[in-house]
């Protein structure tokens, strides 16, 4: 199930704050536990909050302290932004989002305003907020200011620029149109979006488009003399009242905000007698200008009124305020009810409730990022902490990559060696690896050393190892290590940054062996492409499995996704697709695909298919078109290890891909090796899944 709703808008001014509001009324219908998030919030003076976070937190009783509902303000991430480091503003934004989820049924995550610096950067980095966590949206435009076509083709190309990104649009809001013109947008935007695209249309409500005489007071920064209990008035119209009261009364308009010098007594008695009298429009305050204030008789007068619209003073002139007003864009706040209901009550008439709920309830999300998927394996390592032994204690990789995992908590730490060299070549690096949080071993001097090679040699005397033989190859780290975890004195091993995979999982293969209904070690790379993160097996260790082999690595493979969240499609791959090919090579995935559906037909598996047929959603469904994996697929499972490794290495290098193996599947415990070219970051991750293997005894 969907746990979040993203909500983007196109341009500044929008309204989004109607459909952040008739959604959390919708979503606490039907769920209890409901949290807000806004990944990017405006900067605001010391003591000033956000007003979308405070209207929502408070009028619904969401129970989040303010700083737990954002994760940075605009100036962080435009700073962020020009030094290239908006991958620290996306892993925040994504853990304290995942936060919230983990307390709530479900969260509403509203996108940025579009005002001040950082504007124009703003459209791309919601789209990429929405795909990092793996949500979907809804976008809004406003129609002011706007031709239907290009009212039309805006949130049109809104709509495609998400689905192209991989985010899932479900639905589009046009906002503040003109009510006689509603029918005719629903029409056009149907005409043009696609069915699974729900539609709704509100028009411009005048109570919402107005400010409250409270954001005009904070907005010039007013002094409230009088009528504070009336500060929520809407202010519909404004005016200078310069001209004799005679003459400026027959400008008055309903709900007009009336400014003026603070000595015109004439004005300010007369607009208070108007908004009483039947005969003329009510009123909605009064601004005083010049930082003028009347006469104490005037005052005093004013006191004796039953009841005072809001008098307001300011310092800055007329011209200048009248001015400042006009620029002031309403918000809905908190304090008012008025605005707030009228809200609720358009999002109910105009969107199409039901149907909403029923799609933010049933909607399943397609893939995960990169950033997501290893933000939840840390997490989820974090969560249950295992053991882990790296034999290669003396790689400055290793070390720099054990610095980050003590530091990141996730796992226990064993690094073999002499740990007087290691000390060493880590004051030369001047790392500073808190070794109180690491375990030392040399195999050698090892309280333990004895009995592992006691231990060999009784598991391996049957192939005639002497015990002089299994002291020797206990010295060895790869062996000393594997020992290590096949005893439970470490949950996994990861290794290789100096060893060939010969001679990192040859132990593994001797004594720790594979799990039940298991008879093949094969293994599996996790591509992180830009958007999605898929499977790739074997790429490492069978140079060419037979038929019932690759059904195996195929299966195998596709468990190793589903254990790390990602849903599992699997792509039998051959140079031909469906029944179209004929050959030794093709028919051997034929009859491995055959072998799969046979052995698990809970898995979705295509096979034979071409790469292209199974990426790409068009040409696989030119070439299979009821195929439930054909451009779809996550796992890919290569003929052989030459297409595999190649292909694995051509997509990292001209993707930019990062790519996380070989991880080893098959095995009773986890045992997993590096490529001697690796770097400290797959050293970390590679860790990090070992250990998530190790607890979830894959």
């Amino acid at each position: 199930m969907n746990k979040a709703i993203y909500i983007a808008t196109i341009e500044a001014n929008s309204g989004k704050s109607i459909v952040s509001l008739g959604l959390m009324r919708l979503l606490l219908g039907k769920m209890a536990r409901v949290g807000y998030f806004r990944p990017i919030i405006n900067d605001y003076p010391k003591g000033k909050r956000d007003n979308h976070i405070e209207t929502v937190l408070s009028y619904f009783q969401i129970p989040m302290d303010y700083e737990e509902a954002f994760a940075c303000t605009r100036s962080e991430v435009v700073q962020k932004n020009s030094r290239n480091q908006e991958d620290e503003v996306l892993d925040l934004i994504i853990k304290k989002y995942k936060a919230i989820e983990s307390r709530f049924d479900f969260v509403l995550v509203e996108g940025t305003d579009f005002s001040g610096e950082g504007a124009i950067i703003e459209w791309d980095f919601n789209v990429l907020m929405a795909k990092n966590l793996g949500i979907p949206t809804v976008i809004i435009s406003s129609g002011v200011g706007k031709t239907l076509t290009e009212f039309v083709n805006s949130l049109v190309l809104a709509c495609d620029s998400f689905k192209d990104k991989g985010v899932e649009v479900l639905m589009v809001v046009a906002n503040k149109i003109q009510p006689e013109n509603r029918e005719l947008i629903l029409e056009n935007l149907g005409r043009e979006l696609s069915d699974t695209v729900l539609i709704g249309a509100i028009p411009l409500n005048p109570i919402l488009g107005n400010p409250s005489v409270r954001e005009i007071s904070e907005a010039i920064g007013g002094k409230v003399l009088f009528g504070e209990k009336h500060l929520d008035n809407q202010a519909g119209h404004y005016g200078v009242g310069a001209m004799q009261l005679r003459n400026y009364l027959t400008h008055l308009e309903r709900d007009a905000l009336v400014i003026t010098p603070g000595d015109r007594a004439d004005i300010i008695l007369g607009a208070l007698q108007a908004n009483i009298s039947s005969n003329y429009p009510n009123v909605s305050g009064i601004v005083l200008t010049g930082g003028l204030i009347p006469e104490d008789t005037i005052i005093k007068l004013i006191e004796g009124l039953s009841d005072v619209v809001p008098i307001i003073s300011v310092p800055n002139g007329t011209f200048s305020v009248t001015n400042e007003v006009g620029a002031i864009q309403p918000q809905i706040y908190a304090a008012n009810q008025l605005k707030i209901e009228h809200s609720l009550k358009d999002f109910s008439n105009f969107i199409p409730e039901d149907a909403m709920a029923e799609r933010l309830i049933t909607f399943k999300a397609n893939g995960i990022t990169p950033r997501m998927f290893q933000y939840n394996l840390l997490k989820k390592a974090q969560a249950d902490k295992k053991h882990i032994v790296l034999p290669e204690g003396i790689d400055e990789r290793i070390l720099r990559a054990a610095r980050d995992l003590t530091v990141s908590r996730a796992v226990e730490l064993t690094l073999l060696g002499d740990p007087e060299q290691i000390m060493q070549r880590l004051n030369v690096m001047s790392l500073d690896l808190d070794l109180e949080q690491v375990h030392l071993v040399n195999p050698r001097s090892s309280e333990h050393f004895e009995a592992y090679a006691e231990k060999l040699y009784e598991l391996r005397k049957h192939k005639n190892m002497d015990l002089a033989t299994a002291r020797d190859l206990m010295a060895d780290v790869s062996y000393f290590g594997t020992m290590m975890v096949f005893l439970g004195h470490a949950d996994g091993m990861v290794s290789g940054a100096m060893h060939t995979t010969q001679h990192t999982i040859r132990p593994a293969l001797q004594f720790v062996k594979t799990r039940p209904g298991v008879s093949l070690v094969s293994s599996v790379f996790f591509m992180c492409l830009p958007d999605r993160v898929t499977v790739f097996g074997d790429c490492a260790i069978n140079p060419n499995p037979t038929a019932p082999q690759l059904a195996e690595i195929a299966i195998s493979s596709a468990d190793t996704a589903i254990a790390f969240g990602i849903e599992a499609r699997v792509a039998m791959l051959s140079y031909s697709s469906g029944a179209s090919g004929q050959g030794i090579d093709v028919d051997k995935v034929r009859e491995a695909t055959r072998l799969v559906r046979e052995a698990r037909p809970d898995l979705k598996v295509e096979g034979p298919i071409q790469y292209d047929a199974a990426v790409d959603l068009k040409v696989g469904k030119s070439k299979l078109p009821d195929s439930e994996v054909a451009g779809r697929a996550t796992v890919f499972v290569f003929p052989d290890l030459n297409t595999g490794n190649n292909t694995y290495k051509a997509v990292q290098r001209e993707t930019g891909a990062l790519a996380i193996g070989p991880i080893l599947q098959g095995l009773n415990k986890p045992v997993n090796d590096l490529s001697r070219g690796c770097t400290e970051e797959d050293i970390f991750n590679t860790v990090i899944i070992t250990a998530i293997q190790a607890q979830e005894g894959i």
